[in-house]
């Protein structure tokens, strides 16, 4: 008999708290997505085009979530060919499934796609477009976020690492006929300048509006000359493939925000590409796009100006791809703070009046909530000045925007009071390691002595996005406090045409003492932030942190977070919170990609009080996970599904539901 992962009760000051001990024999797996309202499927990557991550399935509550049982697990078929070709590599299983008529459609790290029985975790069937037999994609290597779903058509659409849209059956995954050529569109064709496949891909799901594909690309950002691949947002026909619009996030000649690319540096400057998830609201014919920096991220010199549409959330009619708002984030990114996750939509109560709002979670710990119709800003957001750069040739810009509200919900910039305290030792040690570099508030500019960059390139908010629950207007924020170095670095005039750049050893996370985090604790937290007010509701560690290294263990303290990508999901009974492992490794000149390795840490998935922030419990999962949960409903059952493993932890997906089997 099997016994309940939710395995016994410990009460303590704050209430009763749920802990979790791992069943026997219980894998890894993998899985993420939010299901549409009232009908328990979870249609897109955020669980509707709203990117909220809520579902209104509320079987699973605080009173009985001590009985989830493992329901099924299914393992990915990327496992079986890493097991017969060592030299491939899979980083993180970061696949959310979608849910459908009780079944899971899924992206594997190989860019697989594959559909599941919901209620028995069985393969349906496996669509194996063979990248890997064509070597590893450039970019981020083996690694890839999800498909989107076309309802209405039955279809799934899946955009690979090497450049192509593919169109799949839902019931047979077979390619579509009479979608593009056999089932697939070329996305490096018609792209306005030549483009090698091994320098553009997609490994982020696109999105479908009404009958329109939207897709964005994942292009090298850091390149050492000024030329980029263009970052260009483009839209499709879902029935036939056949291109509709092509929005030009770097403006071409004539277009509107040519003016703010000094020197004419548009002509040639790339990236500025959506390589997360969007948002939609189709109500009103709108799809929002999250920018990138443009090339090269960390040096501006060669595109001198503010870069529209670089960092910024653009808003696009979605049926012929015209620019109806935008809003700029971040002018001339030098700190790799393009924005990072879907927009999250909401529909909540301000000063008495009914709004439709944007909010957009950023690395640089900000919300920007936005009027979605228009895009001005719900709250004052204030241009403050900032720190000119030291590096030669650039030039930032003078001010950069702030928001008024709500507060920042991380870290920004970095001083001694920040440093990490627990004892005068660790102090004085951590203050000798930020006295080797320059620092100071957000947006000290890069060095050449290099800058501590507060929050670091990885936030902040990550592509793990934010949650929203609608009924209450919060927002729940899952972030990170981790410091990077960033140092601008002269480059040889007769091996690049760009003067600097930061690459390698140039940009890393900033550790602390004796292996601690260089800062004072959260490491990890969630925010919660009421959208009515733009308050803070509460803010919890998330994880439980360094408190057992030896230079702490003694001191008996509370939970600390743990500098680790956070992932939410939102149900109308609770919030539900898992995080990524520790992960090591970086950029493989053998396999020409980003290659890393998972290391376990204090695996969970976390029940939250929406209302307080109360930890409920905790559910001990095989290995952390890769990316978001998801919970759909099939047979009259409610599942959460869960996705880990990838770093060299086998990839499965675990789905969870009262009663098990």
């Amino acid at each position: 008999m099997q016994k309940s992962l939710w395995s016994y009760f410990t009460s303590s000051s704050s209430g009763f708290v749920l802990l979790a001990l791992l069943v026997a024999g219980l894998g890894v797996g993998a899985s993420q997505q939010t299901p549409g309202i009232g009908k328990g499927e979870w249609r897109a990557y955020g669980g509707d085009l709203h990117g909220t991550k809520y579902s209104p399935l509320n079987e699973i509550d605080a009173g009985n979530a001590k009985d989830l049982r493992v329901a099924w697990r299914w393992t990915s078929p990327d496992n079986a060919v890493v097991a017969t070709q060592p030299g491939l590599h899979l980083n993180l299983f970061e696949g959310t499934p979608v849910a459908l008529d009780g079944h899971l459609f899924v992206a594997t790290g190989l860019h697989q796609v594959a559909s599941i029985d919901g209620r028995t975790g069985a393969t349906r069937w496996v669509h194996d477009p063979g990248l890997y037999r064509r070597g590893t994609p450039q970019r981020l290597g083996w690694v890839h976020r999800g498909v989107a779903l076309w309802a209405a058509g039955r279809r799934v659409f899946h955009a690979t690492g090497e450049g192509y849209l593919l169109a799949l059956d839902a019931d047979t995954g077979k390619p579509v006929p009479g979608f593009g050529a056999d089932g697939r569109v070329d996305l490096l064709a018609g792209l306005r300048r030549p483009v090698a496949r091994f320098e553009f891909g997609v490994n982020s799901p696109p999105i479908v509006v009404g009958e329109v594909v939207v897709v964005g690309s994942f292009v090298q950002d850091g390149w050492l000359k000024k030329e980029g691949p263009p970052g260009d947002v483009r839209g499709y026909d879902a029935r036939t493939g056949r291109l509709l619009w092509t929005f030009h996030t770097v403006p071409d000649a004539g277009e509107f925000g040519t003016d703010t690319w000094l020197e004419e540096s548009w002509k040639y400057s790339g990236s500025t590409n959506v390589w997360t998830v969007m948002s939609a609201d189709e109500a009103l014919g709108l799809v929002y796009l999250p920018t990138s920096t443009p090339t090269n991220d960390h040096y501006g010199g060669h595109r001198p100006g503010d870069n529209l549409f670089a960092e910024s959330v653009v808003a696009l009619d979605a049926r012929t791809g015209k620019r109806r708002w935008h809003f700029q984030a971040v002018h001339h990114g030098i700190w790799d703070y393009d924005l990072p996750a879907a927009p999250v939509l909401a529909d909540v109560t301000i000063g008495g009046r009914p709004r439709k709002v944007l909010a957009q979670v950023s690395k640089q710990a900000f919300v920007y909530v936005l009027d979605r119709e228009t895009g001005v800003p719900i709250w004052p957001i204030e241009e403050r000045p900032v720190a000119p750069s030291t590096v030669p040739g650039e030039v930032l810009s003078r001010t950069q925007p702030f928001p008024t509200r709500p507060a920042p919900f991380d870290r920004q910039g970095i001083t001694v009071d920040d440093l990490i305290d627990f004892t005068p030792a660790l102090r004085r040690e951590a203050t000798d390691i930020l006295s080797r570099f320059d620092s100071g508030p957000l947006f000290t500019p890069i060095s050449e002595r290099g800058a501590v960059v507060m929050p670091g390139a990885v936030g902040g908010a990550s592509w793990a996005g934010a949650g929203l629950d609608p009924e209450s207007g919060r927002l729940f924020v899952p972030s990170v406090s981790i410091p990077y170095v960033m140092r601008s670095r002269a480059l040889d005039p007769t091996r690049s045409d760009m003067r600097y750049a930061s690459f390698g050893l140039d940009r890393v996370p900033l550790g602390g003492p004796q292996g601690l985090p260089l800062t004072k604790p959260p490491y990890g937290r969630i925010t919660a932030i009421d959208l009515g007010t733009g308050e803070h509701a509460w803010v919890m560690p998330h994880g439980t942190g360094p408190r057992d290294h030896p230079a702490l263990a003694s001191m008996q303290l509370p939970r600390l977070g743990w500098p680790a990508r956070g992932f939410v999901l939102v149900t109308r009974t609770l919030l539900f919170a898992a995080q990524e492992p520790e992960i090591r490794g970086g950029y493989s000149a053998e396999t020409n990609a980003w290659v890393y390795t998972a290391r376990t840490r204090t695996p969970l998935l976390s029940a939250f009080d929406k209302r307080t922030g109360e930890l409920l419990g905790e559910l001990a999962l095989p290995a952390n996970a890769g990316g978001s949960p998801m919970t759909f409903s099939a047979g009259g059952r409610q599942y959460i599904v869960v996705p880990v493993g990838g770093g060299g932890v086998p990839a499965e997906l675990v789905a969870l539901s009262l009663g098990g089997k």
